[in-house]
């Protein structure tokens, strides 16, 4: 989930590597990213006849081509998450992490929440198969349906826009109930200047989509930068001109005015900066009001179960939201001197996120097609072999990052958070949250590669039901340990409770793989694992020793921690490979030759 307080804005693009427009980069509250569309997904034509389904180009075979596919992808992923985490620091050091932090991240979230319900599961699901599928029928046919699209989405959202501004108040009151009255006005005057992003994401989101149907990528995957870099110039002018500690009682109307509308600028300029590449590929921006009722009836067919699926996400959302605010609250008037609530989980969940958006998504967005065209041949146990070596590859690679993530925790988050209005306490906290989220990264990664396996069956329906069931676990388990655990502790329970919840739909995604594919080959898949494991073992036992000997005598120095986190980067990357080489990893030896072509070229 992105969104949230300190939201990268590599948020255009998803979890599905497409065009998503929130869980991207720091929002925590869902048990996983929204559903890619389902590649090839075959949906009915107008003149009611079926159609065969429509395969994207698939990478090469093989787990080179889909090393350099992915490796490709993750290059524009990584640029907007290392933006991001500047923004981050940024905002940290302005906001700190307490009561003003999870005030603004409340009110940040909104946006994507309230575009998620109504109508991103809808884009996600639908526009680019619907899109490829009527230029297939004519060029013609096409360009009109496509104008006819366009025209009902961006009336769409113009609607949501305004409603979402008229119910601002009672949005703050449903996310933030526990809020105090100046942290509530505060959140609400945000909320107002936040809400108009709802457009944007969306334009972003249909812009977007019809890149992506013509294959090209790279603008979706940059423009998240421009958000960026325009956030990272508004903070370091409100940092230059504010001095002392800001909280919801002492920030002025002006100070909330032009964070609210510097934020949202940044993302209307991420929004328009797809329309140059929308202008090269020759779209025609005429609106067209002669919409037919069949068009409309393939969009609902495709995204209803999606809609299902976000519907889930967001009902989780809810009760994690209130149960971490309602921590921050309660740990002011417990005088906890460093933020427990909102903030510092959505902090942790951003770098938790990491490896999976530069490895991972990467992986599965190369993955998708070949799946897809095994599906619609009916060559089932390929795409077994193809879902199998999208979760060796992706695991063996994001492994080692899970023992860094865990073991340089307080390093990591001493860096980037202990700044301006954020103490090492604050940090402190966040590297908590960090290493549960940690734990919890592998069943994520796992749970997101099964999904795909679905979805290049055709099937929206389960990952929905499975999706009903988990976070239902996720929010009861989260609800049961607030009650508990200690007020300081109560979003590292919630952050526990999502790795339940992923870790049941990981199991119930393999028993139903597993009823209609047959055997998936989890021996083989068990054996390279394992090696990776024990290969991040050496990763995670050569931190912690430089943790455990060297860091408590740096007294929270950051250039020292800086230079420490860096060796244990290095030294913990160089005691993966060596394991994974005596271990014969087949994984680490394609990325090893990977390396090796590009350097001897």
């Amino acid at each position: 989930m992105n969104g949230g307080l300190y939201r990268g804005s590599d948020t255009a693009r998803g979890d599905d590597g497409l065009y998503r427009s929130a869980h991207s980069a720091g929002l925590p509250p869902s048990a996983d990213a929204v559903p890619p569309s389902p590649a090839g997904y075959s949906s009915m034509p107008a003149d009611g006849s079926v159609a065969e389904p429509e395969v994207p180009e698939a990478p090469e075979a093989g787990g080179g081509g889909l090393l350099r596919s992915s490796a490709i992808m993750a290059i524009g992923t990584l640029a907007s998450r290392v933006t991001g985490f500047l923004r981050t620091t940024l905002l940290v050091a302005a906001l700190g992490s307490a009561a003003l932090g999870d005030a603004f991240n409340t009110a940040n979230t909104m946006p994507n929440i309230v575009y998620d319900i109504l109508l991103g599961g809808v884009l996600t699901a639908a526009h680019v198969p619907l899109l490829i599928r009527a230029r297939n029928r004519s060029a013609e046919y096409g360009e009109e349906f496509e104008q006819r699209l366009f025209t009902i989405l961006l009336g769409l959202l113009a609607l949501i826009t305004a409603g979402a501004m008229i119910a601002a108040p009672w949005l703050i009151d449903l996310y933030a109930s526990r809020f105090p009255p100046a942290q509530h006005r505060v959140a609400s005057m945000f909320l107002l200047f936040f809400l108009p992003q709802i457009f944007f994401y969306g334009f972003s989101a249909v812009a977007g989509a019809s890149l992506n149907s013509r294959g090209r990528f790279a603008a979706a995957m940059w423009t998240p930068v421009l958000n960026n870099v325009v956030v990272i110039g508004v903070l370091g002018a409100f940092m230059a001109v504010t001095h002392g500690k800001l909280t919801p009682d002492n920030i002025t109307d002006g100070q909330v005015t032009y964070l609210g509308i510097g934020v949202t600028a940044g993302v209307a300029v991420q929004a328009l900066g797809l329309i140059p590449a929308m202008h090269r590929m020759g779209f025609n921006w005429r609106l067209r009001f002669d919409f037919r009722r069949a068009e409309l009836t393939q969009i609902w067919g495709m995204a209803s179960w999606t809609l299902v699926y976000v519907l889930a996400q967001q009902v989780a959302l809810l009760v994690y939201t209130n149960l971490a605010n309602a921590a921050g609250a309660q740990g002011v008037k417990e005088g906890i001197r460093y933020g427990v609530g909102l903030t510092p989980w959505t902090n942790a969940y951003m770098f938790f996120q990491l490896p999976y958006a530069v490895v991972a998504i990467s992986i599965i967005t190369a993955i998708l097609p070949k799946m897809t065209q095994s599906a619609a041949e009916g060559r089932f146990d390929r795409l077994v072999t193809e879902l199998r070596e999208g979760l060796g590859l992706s695991l063996t690679l994001m492994l080692p990052a899970v023992a860094v993530l865990f073991g340089a925790a307080g390093e990591i988050c001493l860096v980037v958070f202990a700044h301006g209005k954020s103490s090492p306490a604050d940090a402190a906290m966040v590297a908590g949250v960090l290493r549960v989220f940690a734990v919890a990264l592998t069943p994520f990664a796992v749970l997101q590669l099964l999904q795909r396996g679905f979805y290049a069956l055709g099937d929206t329906r389960t990952p929905a039901m499975i999706a009903l069931g988990s976070t239902g676990v996720g929010g009861l388990t989260a609800f049961l340990l607030s009650r508990v655990l200690p007020t300081a502790d109560v979003v590292l329970g919630i952050a526990g409770a999502q790795g339940v919840a992923w870790a049941c739909g990981c199991v119930i995604s393999v028993v139903v793989l597993r009823r209609r594919l047959g055997r998936l080959g989890g021996g083989a898949l068990f054996r390279v694992i394992s090696k990776a494991g024990l290969a991040s073992l050496a990763t995670l036992l050569v931190v912690f020793l430089i943790h455990h000997t060297v860091t408590p005598h740096l007294h929270d120095s950051f250039p020292l921690t800086a230079v420490v986190l860096a060796v244990e980067g290095v030294l913990g990357l160089g005691a993966f490979v060596i394991a994974a080489t005596l271990l014969r990893v087949p994984e680490v030896g394609q990325v090893i030759g990977m390396v090796r072509r590009k350097l001897g070229r």
